[in-house]
């Protein structure tokens, strides 16, 4: 049966890319682990392609250790300008929160958007008051069933608007292991296939589509209950051959789902907007969201 993830550091655990297609290295920021996995050769591993990905653990946060919170902001940020060559200070930037807000484990995107500061129409306007913040307009698209639009489509309008030099895409993602539900958050520099992990992958936001570099964030949500099985029947020995004739994909999430999501959502967004204005703290970022 086929493994599902999303996560690079997973497949590289579970054999399905090879380490010869991959290199892998690992750091400290601000006391949280962080991971580069490098796939050298594009389809080394099946919709992947070759590129940068950076895994952060959130452990900190989730067992609410001291300052775990603007540690992981911070490391989020610095994680971001390790995917992007020297970005122009006054560069605009486009900000896209992907998913169903409506549904918890989807709803990773627009609550980030909740958390960025939207600046582009500030700067705009009264460019002498804020010369110090970068503009950067923030997007929610929502889903096709509910808009009758590609999520694709409504960006690359934005984009011919408002020509940002850099995309930032933020969507929930699928892992294999329980243990990297919420507490894992995935950078990566080769874009993102919305809806990929759970079986309903829509038009890609990458380079290439958007003719706009693209910068990929996402927390693994759910895991699939099939996979979920093969893992917990490996462990202990037993066969897999029977997940192979399951029909109705099943998705498993955590119990506190709503607060791990808010709390992840927030990293992200709060560590996005240190990455694109580097001048603020958290406490400036708290005042202009409150």
């Amino acid at each position: 049966m086929t493994i599902r993830t999303d996560l690079a550091v997973e497949a590289l655990e579970t054999g399905a890319l090879q380490t010869k297609d991959a290199a892998q290295t690992e750091e400290q920021f601000e006391g949280l682990r962080l991971i580069r996995t490098d796939i050298r050769r594009g389809n080394a591993l099946p919709g992947r392609a070759a590129g940068r990905y950076l895994t952060l653990s959130l452990d900190a946060l989730i067992q609410r250790e001291a300052d775990a919170f603007p540690r992981a902001c911070r490391a989020a940020a610095h994680a971001l300008g390790q995917l992007t060559a020297q970005l122009d200070p006054h560069a605009p930037v486009l900000v896209v929160g992907l998913g169903n807000r409506a549904v918890t484990p989807d709803a990773i995107g627009p609550l980030c958007c909740q958390n960025v500061l939207a600046t582009r129409h500030l700067v705009e306007r009264s460019p002498a008051q804020f010369r110090a913040f970068r503009p950067v307009a923030v997007l929610a698209p929502g889903v096709l069933g509910t808009t009758g639009v590609e999520s694709s489509e409504v960006v690359l309008g934005v984009i011919d608007r408002i020509r940002p030099a850099l995309v930032i895409a933020v969507d929930a993602l699928a892992a294999r292991r329980l243990s990297r539900l919420m507490c894992t958050v995935q950078l990566t520099d080769t874009g993102i296939v919305p809806g990929s992990g759970v079986g309903n992958a829509r038009a890609a936001l990458t380079k290439k589509e958007l003719g706009v570099p693209v910068l990929a964030v996402g927390v693994p949500t759910v895991v699939d209950g099939a996979t979920l099985a093969a893992d917990i029947a490996e462990q202990s020995g037993a066969s897999c051959e029977a997940l192979d004739d399951l029909r109705t994909p099943v998705l498993v999430t955590t119990r506190d789902v709503d607060q791990q999501v808010s709390d992840a959502a927030r990293v992200i967004g709060y560590g996005i907007n240190l990455f694109l204005h580097p001048t603020l703290d958290i406490a400036d970022i708290d005042l202009f969201l409150s």
